[in-house]
């Protein structure tokens, strides 16, 4: 008996063989079974998720996703099984548009409030999905700030997932989720200013006055050189922004972030005997705000010494908020919106709208009404508070 032939024979080459019942079924067994692979829009290539019983079937599917093509319904399947995590690491890592600052914060929150979406594959982050943890998060012990600042986040993310063809739909369809709220914040008067000057280290007096009269941010004040402050022109110049990291030892200076950042701002003239004597006492070569150690003044050390301050004289403001005084105090004595746009160092007329509508204007020789302004000590006109979004 031959081996190999069911009957004990050897079959014959040249004869041919009765078909299996999988060939006479139109299936293929699981070990030939057929895959399906076409050049998807991303330039790659993309195999189907499964393989198929039959050429029918594996045909259907290739004819599905061509039509998907055409009318712009595609998706990449490989992508939109990454998991959340590790999509919006690449995201945070390859995005030239976030700052190191941004990117740090996104990383907190995620470890903070996002940790139930991070191993979740793109595809599973349903509307649903997004509104149960959303809930979740505002009812728990996160601040809002930082819950809505995630719930940014992940907009954009999956934002970018849709524009690379991994979802359909953004899922974050939350009505109102995420939004900056307008915030009531505090203006102090002239007095009050001139309280915190008197009571703060004198080395942080001209810290105090630049952002109080001239709405210079912390990290704008940090980054001033020596020779951006011209005591005879009366001119500070913005070029340069102070960044410091939270979770990080990394310190830099960097370009505002528009043309509109980088501005000459003229001083009022109360300002000129305090910022000679800290030309002349405190001031280094190159930067005009410097720690004892010579070093580039550190912004957490201008914030402690103007909550000190804030204490001792009990005023309820921030040191952020002083820009506020700052830009009210100018509307009320004639700034217009387009001086008011220039010392906030903003492109957009929304915000030094919103101190032109919070005050009456006046004179236009405004730099030196502050002055007058500041000697009465008063700002009877002013409000008390004034609206702001940041």
């Amino acid at each position: 008996m031959l081996r190999g032939s069911p009957g004990g024979a050897e079959r014959q080459p040249g004869v041919s063989r009765a078909p299996t019942y999988s060939e006479r079924q139109g299936t293929v067994p699981a070990r030939r079974r057929r895959r399906r692979a076409l050049i998807a829009p991303n330039g790659k290539r993309q195999y189907a998720s499964n393989t198929f019983r039959t050429k029918t079937d594996a045909d259907r599917w290739l004819v599905g996703v061509e039509a998907d093509i055409s009318r712009g319904a595609w998706l990449d399947d490989k992508l939109g099984r990454e998991t959340f995590g590790n999509y919006a690491d690449a995201y945070l890592r390859d995005n030239p548009d976030v700052g190191d600052r941004w990117e740090e914060t996104c990383r907190r929150n995620m470890r903070l409030h996002m940790t139930e979406l991070l191993d979740l594959p793109l595809i599973a982050i349903t509307p649903p999905v997004v509104r149960s943890w959303y809930g979740k998060a505002l009812a728990g012990t996160g601040g809002k700030t930082s819950i809505a600042q995630s719930y940014r986040f992940l907009r954009a993310v999956m934002n970018q997932a849709k524009r690379d063809g991994a979802i359909q739909v953004n899922p974050c369809q939350i009505p109102g989720a995420g939004s900056d709220k307008a915030k009531e914040r505090g203006i102090a008067t002239p007095g009050q200013v001139a309280e915190l000057v008197e009571a703060i280290t004198p080395r942080y007096r001209a810290a105090v006055l630049l952002a109080a009269w001239c709405g210079l941010r912390r990290g704008e004040v940090c980054g001033l050189r020596t020779e951006d402050v011209d005591l005879i022109a009366g001119v500070i110049t913005v070029r340069k922004n102070r960044v410091e990291l939270l979770e990080s030892p990394k310190k830099y200076d960097k370009d505002p972030k528009t043309d509109a950042g980088r501005r000459e701002i003229a001083f009022p003239p109360h300002l000129k005997p305090y910022l000679v004597e800290h030309m002349t006492k405190w001031a280094g070569a190159e930067r005009f705000f410097v720690g004892r150690d010579g070093q580039p003044m550190r912004g957490n050390a201008v914030y402690q010494a103007f909550v000190r301050a804030r204490k001792r004289v009990g005023v309820d403001v921030s040191f952020h908020d002083l820009r506020h005084t700052g830009q009210t105090l100018a509307a009320s004595t004639g700034a217009t919106l387009a001086d008011l746009k220039k010392r906030l160092g903003h492109s957009s007329a929304a915000a030094a709208l919103r101190y032109l509508h919070a005050v009456e204007g006046g004179t236009r020789n405004w730099p030196g009404e502050l002055s007058k302004l500041a000697e009465r000590g008063d700002a009877i006109k002013l409000p008390k508070t004034i609206i702001v979004k940041h």
